[in-house]
């Protein structure tokens, strides 16, 4: 514990899932906490690395309880921090990718708290690129955009914006999928474009499911969360560069209700 001077926050990137892709400075900055507030995607074996002393926190968001939990982390950043304390903030992926590590951030400043940012590798470049899904090669896709699909029925969003880039990664995808999908075709991509999702990417667990968009917007896609969507050409690439992982077509599953 420190004495009473203001703590300070790290907001660590916990990587896609496999303990071995933390940064080295990630591991470091672990072992110097002594509060770990940690997400739902955050492994034991990753909280290994942090101090047998320190306190660790749960504080994993459940649908619908979003905005009520955020709220409780800043309270604790604030808490321990200005109690003295090395507080880190560890979250999924890069904790400035969609991860709201940015508000986090701002909010610790306005207590007058030293943060300290340790990016993590994205989920959204990593896990496609384990499954053997690169999001550029030349003659196939020369561009990506990844979104968040934490939207649902009735979205005004503007889904226009993603009709010509050539390969589209989709974080939080899983619930929202089959409207997702939908608005997708609707905007100009096309139905036959090929697709995949990837679920707990670089875990020894690894699911590939790979579809059409159609087939996404028919609802014929069984998967399970945490799972990174993919959609654009470079899907076809799979069968060449990583033929070993267990790969599920579509069109075996039956559709859902």
């Amino acid at each position: 514990m420190r004495p009473e001077t203001t703590g300070k926050l790290y907001l660590i990137g916990a990587g896609p899932g496999d303990p071995e892709l933390l940064t080295v400075k990630a591991v470091r900055v672990l072992r110097e906490c002594d509060v770990i507030l940690y997400d739902r995607l955050v492994s034991r074996e990753i909280l290994k690395y942090a101090r047998s002393d320190a306190e660790r926190v749960y504080v994993g968001k459940h649908q619908g309880e979003q905005e009520i939990t955020q709220q409780a982390i800043f309270e604790l950043i604030a808490r321990h921090s200005l109690a003295g304390r090395t507080v880190g903030r560890l979250k999924g992926g890069d904790p400035l990718v969609f991860g709201r590590g940015a508000e986090e951030w701002a909010v610790a400043l306005e207590h007058g708290i030293e943060v300290e940012l340790i990016p993590g590798i994205s989920s959204a470049i990593a896990v496609p690129g384990l499954a053997g899904i690169p999001l550029t090669f030349r003659g196939v896709s020369q561009s990506f955009a990844v979104i968040t699909a934490h939207c649902r029925e009735g979205s005004t969003e503007d889904w226009s914006r993603y009709a010509n880039v050539d390969t589209l990664v989709v974080l939080m995808g899983v619930a929202n999928r089959a409207f997702l999908a939908q608005s997708l075709i609707a905007a100009g991509r096309r139905g036959d474009e090929p697709a995949a999702f990837i679920e707990n990417g670089s875990l020894p667990g690894q699911r590939i499911v790979v579809s059409s968009l159609a087939g996404i917007a028919e609802g014929r896609i069984d998967v399970c969360s945490p799972a990174v969507l993919v959609i654009g050409d470079v899907v076809n690439l799979l069968s060449r560069l990583a033929p070993g992982p267990p790969v599920q077509s579509a069109q075996a599953l039956e559709p859902r209700p």
